[in-house]
């Protein structure tokens, strides 16, 4: 089984990655929650909820806001990593990641 992760940064502008279900089965769960709480922090992002509560989907959505749109246009390593790292840490074989609209389907 392949899985797909789309970042869209706006109606023009969305990155499709494919990866191999070995890839990210390898990645497992827990090493993608912390892979995106380590570039949550290195990025400096700031939590949303004011009672400082963070929540995997606001972090899958702040480490693609922060880290840029041409992150994801360059389509390198940290890309494939982020990519890997939601699908690991969601388990889902399907992922959208909505930046524009901040939604993860």
């Amino acid at each position: 089984m392949t899985h797909h992760v789309s970042v869209a940064f706006g109606p023009q502008a969305a990155y499709e990655f494919t990866l191999h279900a070995a890839d990210v089965e390898g990645f497992g769960r827990d090493k993608g929650r912390a892979w995106l709480a380590a570039e949550f922090e290195a990025l400096e992002c700031t939590p949303a909820n004011a009672m400082g509560k963070l929540l995997i989907l606001d972090m899958i959505l702040d480490v693609a806001k922060y880290g840029g749109e041409s992150r994801f246009k360059e389509d390198g390593d940290w890309a494939r990593q982020y990519a890997t790292a939601v699908s690991a840490a969601l388990g889902r074989p399907a992922i959208r990641v909505d930046v524009a609209n901040n939604m993860v389907g």
